[in-house]
Parts: structure tokens; C-alpha cells; sequence
């Protein structure tokens, strides 16, 4: 076993029915091992009447000739001395030992060597059990177990992990899901065997630097599992082919002959099928051995039969949950794991039942053996250079004009937060003016997740800066007619000299003219001091158009709007997504287009300047997922290119940039045909490590227009928004235009991959931690000496979000050591100082003009928005909310959810007080879109268009 230095390893869910294991690599990309060419192996063993144990898909076909000889789940049989198989007794160990010995040589296939590994466990497993598990991997051949303990580091060794602890950790570490110190988690483990439950509370890092999930409660039905489900499905099908076909039943029910056996086998699985089919379709035909045509199933059927298993399972989610002093709404968060919680009905029933949204994957069977690698950090390059190095070499060329001192807006982000007193530091570090470059194109990252939603502003939208165009007059001053010194004009027609009444004339247009520039002057002023994004006229929401979309359900619903128009898109049974554009304010259709492509599921639809993005999701990393752009005027799908799961994409005027991971480079895609633009390798350390954090550089214009959830443009391209910050493993960063490709400017020593990063305009802000938390400010124009802006008093301290929150200004979220309730907003403005203020529990800071959003999830959903000075405008509102524009919020009492429920809304202006709009019915709100006058959102079959503003 290779040491750890290598940075492989590896990670293994050995489950009841199935085992899965996930193999990461050095530079932290991760792979589902492949054992037999699957990436889902059955833990099912077969001895054959040599003695030799079969594992996996070839266990399962060895047993329909033989069933004697096979045990299908030997992690079922762990608390026995031993297990009789063709008349031999082995040791639960043994057959265990025989799944962990083929994922070992598979892994040894794809890497050369066994790397560290993690195998993970059942929560409520005693020792005598575990002694099982640490028998089985010295019989396979791997080094000794080690637990994970509070009396001091693991030994060396195979770590043990329990499950539900690995999930945790993979939906905070890996999927980035805040959970706060002192916040509490439940992991819903739902397999093909068993049902485990747990509830754990994050304890934050132990003194030996592993994270802290601590189980606080744990339960589970041993007889519940995806294969009961399968039994229920199979029961029905009887009920419609035994009447008719009796014979043929009962010879697939109780087999006397090997065929039948096999028959019998091959019936399971088109029933399993059947089952994941009606998942995503309403009807699936299921092929019954010796009858001749389809029987079909529906997914009535099904969820009426599934309903009591699964509200056994929702029940004993609601007891653990009570037996850990809790309520379901103060769980942080609700994670669903296993492959039988691929059945939509699960995740409907524990939301309807717990009032809580679960999180879940489309490939659940992968987040415990992913998660078990965080046991197994990847190795932090040690040490740093003592001084800056200096900026790599950049060829010559023409400076760009001074940046123009109209007001400027923040970036983007989300956070949580409890109102204090503001106060002010007085050491500041003074920043070098830098010209803003501006260019037509623009980019900014394009949102992952569920969402998928874009929104611009609407028509007559003023973006700050703006100014009077050219060939315009002044306000107040007649086209054509200067004025002359002493109020005299080429209207005067008075002789230049004196003449009588002459004094009290001029008096007169001296008099004149000097109104007509105080009044050119104020109106100059109140253009500049004007309120860019006054209060909206909130209302009572009123529906003014619906789109219907047939008579089923569609399982996923998505909306972007910009300007105008509306984009509509709605899952179809053949997984194929339709998509149609509206009118936004009526619903009126413009066109109307199935996709190409088709995927299991969907991750959304982004809205581009002309035309819309259609994202699929995947079911790992490393699968590929078609992403397709269509035409905004007709509906043509201009192109399409398949991209893998991690990949990321950021969105320009004119380009879409794809961050390839696997090819470890950056692609530039032009939006017109798809065609490749240009390609950047990403920065590599000595070792070979390639991996990347890229950000985009924010403008003024984006940022005060309308945003997602998470704080990120809805129209990332407005302002000319034009260049990625892309931080490398070797600690370095450039700068690149989205359009060309070009590395503008570069510099080395800046950043670590997990340091928070944000830009916007011509800065780039790092809040780096490795020894201390400081906040610094870097030119983007030169990347020269950087500026430190803040540096925190306590050593411990950590930065959990930043971003830029005005012109020159950054705010980020200080954590101190002693937890999550200590937590404070720290805002900096160059040049004049930091203010910091206490934010207990933030999780994310959105900008809102030099305003401040916060948002926190513990111990329930609530914003504050905080006004420049720290004051609390809006002080522990309950619910989540959304930028409309810089000076206005749209409010839901709830998170988003993707299944219909109840909303009720607000609207906020920074400058007023709340306006309670009432509520909307039965919305998909995770759907939703906005501007400053609709919400856009998916229903049960219709979308809707609210107008709740003007």
C-alpha cells in the first residue's frame, strides 16, 4: 500500500445489497472504481463446488443454476459465526474479505497500486461486528484497520468510517452545503436491503485536524429496502397476470427446474426496471417470462403500493429525529443517500411529512464512498515562498483609459446573518487608483445546481454610470443657444458697447444666464445623486398568463427570463426537455422546441443576451452530460457538446468558456456555432497537480441587476463584463479575457485553491488564512504589490465567504475559532477603513448595492439586510431572499422547493419597510424567475406568470 503522499486513495460504501467504491486521484478528481466494467458492484458471493468465492454480476449468474451456493447480502449475516454455503461453513469475514479483494485488484488495475482507503460502515455496528469488518480487510489482503477515535490520531492503516458520517461530510466538504459549527445534519440511508437513520452535529475540527460529524442519534427498519418495494411492484403484476395466465405464474413463482429459476431471476430484474423506469415516465411495460405481451405498470400503481413502506420510513426519520432533542425544521439539512431514494416518492413524502426539503443526488449510491475519501485529505503543499514573486512578464501594451469615477456595485454571494452594533477600525492600508478596462464582451460564472434561472432587466433599466449621450443638449439649455459672457447671446441684437438702459439689461441676461447654470448645475447633480433603484410599487401578485403542458406531470421545471422574454422548459417521459419562449408579460408563445438530446435528468436552462443555455445534470464527476444552446429568435439548436459532470461553464456576450477538468485546460466556445475559440492549459505544480478555482470578474451593471439565490448575476455579461481570475495548485493567478483567451496579466504566491476569492472592475480581493486571516487587494490592471486591508486579531480566525460589496469595497464573514455564534460581517473600503459588525450564524452575504444581504439556516432560514455603516434595515426576517436590483429584495417565507407548495411573498426596498404581497398557491419555487415586475414559476402542470410590481 503506497503511503498517502501520493495523494491517491480510495473509498468503499460496502453496502447490504450493493458496494460502491470511488478512487481520487492526485490532482482531486474522482472516479467511481469499475469492477467488471460497473460501477455498482452486488454484494452478493457465490462458492462454486471447487471452494472458490465469485463476487459481484458474476456471483448473480452463477447462482440461477446453482442457488445453494450463493448469499446475496453476506453483510446480513455479520452477527453469525458462520454461513453454510454447498455444505461449507465460512466466516462472515471471509465473504466480506471476497468483495474488498476484487475492488482491491480493480483498483490496483487503474493505478498500479493499492492506495489508503477508506471502508465505511453501518452507524449502530458494535465492536464485536467491526471486529468482523477489520477481519475481513486483513483476509483481503489490505493493511490493518485503524478507527477513528477522540484519544488521538488514527494509526496507519485502512481507516473505518461510519456511513453516515462520510454522507455528511461529502454534502458539506465536497458539495459545499453549509452546515455551521454546532449544526445539525440527517443522513436518510436508503439501500436495496435496509433503511438507516441518523441525525449528527458538526463539532467542528478535533485537535488532530479531522472534521467533526458526532452521531446524536440513530435508528433504522432492517426490513425495509428497495427490494421490498420491488416486492410490492412484483405483487401487483401478479395480480394482473395470474387471471389469465395462471400456469405460467406459478412456474415463475415457485421454480422446480433451472430454467425456471432463471425465468424467475429475469422477472426481478424487468420488474427492478419497471420500477426506475417509473421514476421519470407514467407507464412502464414490464415482459413477463412465457406471456407474450408487455404487461403494463403505472406510476399510480406503483406510488399507491410504495406509500405505507414509505411511510414507515418517513416515521422512524421523524423518531430519530425526536430522539435527538430535535424538530425536523431545526435540522440543517436533510441528506438522502442510497439508490432506493431515486424514487421521486421518497423525497415528496419526507417534505410533505417533515416540512423540510431533502437534498439528493442523481446518483445516490455514490456520496458515502466519496465522502469516506475526506477521511483522507489530500496532502497541502507545505511551505511558501518568504516574499511576493514578482509578475511574470507581460509583452507590452497600450495602457487603458482611467477608469471613470461613476458609482460602482458589489458582487454576489448569500449569507446569514443577526443584526449588532457597527464599529470602526482606524489602521488602513491605502490601494493605487488603477484605470477599469472595459471591453463589449463579458462573462460571469454560470450557477450549478438545481436553479438554472436567468433574469435581466427589464426594458428602460438605467445601469449605474450611465451618462448624456453625445449630440443630446444639456437639461435646460436650448439646442444651438450658447450663452456669452455677461449673459450677452447671439440673440442680443444690442450694440457690444454701453447704450442707455444698457446696465439694467444686462443686469437682466447676466441675471438670466446665471439661472440657466445653477439650473444646468443641479440638474447635473441630481442626474449624479439621482436614485438609481428607487422603491418598486409592490403588489398583491396577479396572474396574467398561464402555459399549460400537457396532462402529466413533468418531473423537472425550469424558467429564465430577460428583457421581454420568458424561456419555459419542462421535462418529457423519452427524457428529452421541450422548451418554449414566451412573451413575459402575457405567456403569448413565440416558438416552441424539444431537444436533441435527452438526459435522465436536467440541471436547468440559462438565459444568454440572444438566446438560452439547456444544461443536463450527471450522475458523477467524471460523466459526460450534453449541454446544447438554442436560438433565441427561432428556437434552433445552434449547436451542442457533451461535457462531464465537474466541468464548469462561464457565460460571456459572445463566449462561453467550459472548464474542461478532465483535459485540465480552459476552452473558449463561441455562442453563434459552438466553434473552439481558443484553449489555456491550467496552471500545473512541479508535482503535476493541474487543479483550479476560476472566477469572473464582476462589473457594476451585473451586480446591480437581478440575481439567483446564491447571490450571482442573473446577467453576467452586462457592464462589458469581460475577464476570469483563474487560480492555480501552484498558488499562482492570471487574469484572462473570455473572448480571446488571453492571459492579460499573472502573478505567483497569491492564493491557495481554498482561499476565498472575489473581483469586480479592476480588483481582485484574496482573503487568505495560512497565517491568519488577512484581507488583501490586489490591481487587476498590474498584479503588483497587493494592499493588506484587514488583518484579524485572533490566529484561529477563518474567512467563510467574500465579496465585493461597492466600488473598492469588500466584505467578507469572519469566523473565529470558538465557532459559528461568533461570527461577523468585516466590511473594507479602500481608503477609508474596515467596519465590522457581529453576523452569529452567517452562512452567505449577498451585495446589494452597498448594501448588505445576510442570510443564515440555523437554527431557521432568516435574512438581515445590513445598511453601509452595520445598521440592521432589515433585521431577522424569517425565510430567504432575492436581489431584484440594487435597492430592492423580493421575499419567500420558505427555501426553494422543487415540489409544489404555498409561498408567501414580500417585497423590500433598502430605504422602506417591508410590503406584504400575499401568497402564491402550489408554485415549483425552485423554478422560479424574476426581474423588478414577474416572478415566472413552474406549477403542478402549468407554469405561471405573476406580475407583482408597476
Amino acid at each position: 500500500m503506497s503511503g498517502q503522499q501520493d495523494g491517491f486513495a480510495l473509498g468503499v460504501d460496502l453496502g447490504t445489497s450493493n458496494t460502491v467504491a470511488v478512487l481520487r486521484r492526485p490532482d482531486g478528481t474522482t472516479r467511481p472504481v469499475l469492477v467488471d466494467g460497473q460501477p455498482i458492484l452486488p454484494s452478493g458471493v457465490y462458492v462454486d463446488a471447487g471452494g472458490h468465492l465469485h463476487v459481484g454480476r458474476d456471483a448473480h449468474r452463477l447462482a440461477l443454476a446453482d442457488p445453494a451456493g450463493y448469499e446475496p447480502s453476506p453483510k446480513r449475516r455479520v452477527d453469525e459465526e458462520t454461513v453454510e454455503l454447498r455444505g461449507r461453513a465460512y466466516r462472515p469475514a471471509e465473504l466480506l474479505a471476497a468483495t474488498l479483494r476484487a475492488v482491491g485488484d480493480a483498483a490496483v488495475a487503474a493505478v498500479g497500486h493499492l492506495p489508503p482507503a477508506v471502508v465505511t460502515h453501518p452507524a449502530a455496528w458494535t465492536p464485536d461486528r467491526r471486529r468482523v469488518l477489520h477481519d475481513a480487510v486483513e483476509l483481503a489482503g489490505w493493511p490493518a484497520a485503524a478507527e477513528h477515535t477522540l484519544a488521538g490520531p488514527i494509526a496507519p492503516g485502512t481507516r473505518l468510517l461510519r456511513e453516515p458520517v462520510a454522507a455528511a461530510r461529502y454534502y458539506t466538504q465536497v458539495l459545499r452545503r453549509p452546515v455551521p459549527v454546532g449544526g445539525v445534519v440527517a443522513v436518510f440511508d436508503f439501500g436495496g436491503g435496509t433503511l438507516d437513520v441518523a441525525v449528527l452535529r458538526n463539532e467542528g475540527a478535533d485537535p488532530w485536524g479531522d472534521s467533526g460529524f458526532q452521531l446524536v442519534a440513530t435508528g433504522g427498519l432492517a426490513d425495509l429496502g428497495g427490494l421490498d418495494l420491488d416486492a410490492a411492484l412484483l405483487g401487483r403484476l401478479g395480480e394482473l397476470v395470474r387471471p389469465t395466465h395462471g400456469r405460467q405464474w406459478a412456474r415463475l413463482t415457485e421454480p422446480a427446474t433451472t430454467a425456471d429459476r432463471r425465468d424467475r431471476q429475469q422477472l426481478w430484474d424487468h420488474v427492478r426496471g419497471a420500477k426506475e423506469m417509473l421514476s421519470r415516465a407514467m407507464v412502464a411495460p414490464v415482459a413477463v417470462p412465457g406471456v407474450e405481451a408487455a404487461v403494463p405498470l403505472t406510476r399510480a400503481d406503483f406510488e399507491r403500493l410504495a406509500a405505507p413502506l414509505l411511510a414507515r420510513a418517513v416515521a422512524e426519520t421523524r423518531t430519530v429525529t425526536a430522539a435527538a432533542g430535535l424538530r425536523p425544521e431545526q435540522l440543517a439539512g436533510l441528506f438522502l443517500v442510497g439508490g432506493s431514494t431515486r424514487v421521486p416518492l421518497v423525497a415528496r413524502l419526507l417534505h410533505a411529512e417533515l416540512g423540510i426539503a431533502p437534498t439528493l443526488l442523481e446518483q445516490p449510491e455514490l456520496p458515502v464512498a466519496e465522502g469516506a475519501l475526506t477521511d483522507l485529505p489530500l496532502p497541502r503543499r507545505a511551505g511558501r515562498p518568504a516574499a511576493p514573486v514578482p509578475p511574470a512578464p507581460v509583452p507590452p501594451q497600450a495602457a487603458p483609459p482611467p477608469a471613470a469615477p461613476a458609482q460602482g456595485t458589489p458582487t454576489n454571494e448569500g449569507a446569514a446573518t443577526v443584526p449588532g452594533a457597527a464599529e470602526r477600525d482606524t489602521t488602513v492600508a491605502h490601494a493605487t487608483p488603477a484605470p477599469t478596462r472595459q471591453d463589449p464582451a463579458g462573462g460571469y460564472a454560470a450557477p450549478g445546481g438545481p436553479h438554472g434561472t436567468l433574469v435581466a432587466d427589464p426594458p428602460g433599466y438605467t445601469p449605474a454610470g450611465h451618462r448624456q449621450p453625445a449630440g443630446y443638449p444639456a437639461v435646460g439649455v436650448p439646442p444651438g443657444s450658447p450663452v456669452g459672457p455677461g449673459g450677452q447671446g447671439p440673440w442680443s441684437g444690442a450694440p457690444a458697447g454701453p447704450t442707455r438702459g444698457g446696465g439694467r439689461r444686462g443686469r437682466w441676461l447676466a441675471a438670466g444666464a446665471g439661472l440657466v447654470v445653477v439650473a444646468v448645475a443641479a440638474a447635473t447633480l441630481l442626474w449624479v445623486f439621482r436614485d438609481r433603484h428607487p422603491a418598486l410599487d409592490f403588489h398583491t401578485p396577479v396572474v396574467v398568463g398561464t402555459v399549460a403542458v400537457g396532462d402529466e406531470r413533468p418531473g423537472a421545471m425550469f424558467t429564465a427570463t430577460v428583457g421581454e422574454r420568458s424561456y419555459l422548459a419542462w421535462s418529457l417521459p423519452d427524457d428529452r426537455l421541450t422548451v418554449r419562449a414566451v412573451d413575459a408579460a402575457t405567456g403569448r408563445k413565440v416558438w416552441e422546441r424539444q431537444t436533441g438530446a435527452s438526459a435522465e435528468r436536467w440541471a436547468g436552462i440559462r438565459a444568454l443576451p440572444d438566446g438560452v443555455v439547456v444544461l443536463a445534470d450527471a450522475s458523477g464527476s467524471s460523466t459526460t452530460r450534453p449541454l446544447a444552446v438554442l436560438d433565441g429568435d427561432s428556437g434552433e439548436q445552434r449547436w451542442t457538446v457533451d461535457i462531464a459532470g465537474d466541468d464548469e461553464i462561464f457565460l460571456g456576450a459572445g463566449t462561453l468558456v467550459r472548464l474542461d477538468r478532465a483535459g485540465n485546460k480552459l476552452v473558449g466556445l463561441r455562442l453563434d456555432d459552438g466553434r473552439e475559440r481558443w484553449t489555456q492549459d491550467n496552471p500545473r505544480t512541479e508535482y503535476g497537480d493541474t487543479r483550479t478555482v476560476v472566477v469572473p470578474v464582476a462589473t457594476g451593471e451585473a451586480l446591480d441587476g437581478a440575481a439567483h439565490p446564491d447571490g450571482s448575476p442573473s446577467a453576467p455579461w452586462s457592464g462589458g463584463a469581460d475577464r476570469l481570475v483563474q487560480v492555480g495548485a501552484d498558488r499562482s493567478v492570471r487574469v484572462l479575457a473570455i473572448e480571446t483567451g488571453k492571459i492579460l496579466r499573472s502573478r505567483g504566491n497569491v492564493a491557495d485553491l481554498d482561499d476565498p476569492v472575489a473581483a469586480r472592475d479592476d480588483r481582485l480581493y484574496v482573503a487568505e488564512g495560512d497565517r491568519g486571516l488577512r484581507l488583501l487587494s490586489y490591481d487587476l490592471g498590474s498584479l503588483g504589490t497587493p494592499d493588506v486591508l484587514y488583518e484579524a486579531d485572533a490566529r484561529d480566525s477563518r474567512a467563510k465567504t467574500l465579496v465585493t460589496c461597492g466600488k473598492h469595497r469588500a466584505c467578507l464573514l469572519e469566523v473565529p475559532g470558538a465557532g459559528a455564534d461568533g461570527t461577523r460581517v468585516v466590511a473594507v473600503t479602500e481608503g477609508e477603513g474596515s467596519r465590522h459588525w457581529p453576523a452569529p450564524q452567517a452562512a452567505r452575504l449577498v451585495p446589494l448595492g452597498e448594501h448588505l444581504l445576510a442570510e443564515r439556516t440555523l437554527p431557521r432560514d432568516a435574512v438581515t439586510v445590513f445598511a453601509p455603516d452595520g445598521k440592521p434595515v432589515l433585521r431577522e426576517r424569517d425565510g430567504v431572499a432575492v436581489r431584484l436590483d440594487a435597492g430592492n429584495l423580493l421575499l419567500f417565507d420558505k427555501e426553494p422547493s422543487a415540489y409544489e407548495d404555498d409561498r408567501v411573498l414580500a417585497g423590500f426596498a433598502v430605504d422602506g419597510k417591508p410590503v406584504e404581497m400575499g401568497q402564491v398557491k402550489q408554485i415549483r419555487s425552485e423554478s422560479c424567475s424574476w426581474n423588478t415586475e414577474m416572478l415566472v414559476c413552474g406549477a403542478d402542470k402549468e407554469f405561471r406568470l405573476y406580475r407583482f410590481a408597476g
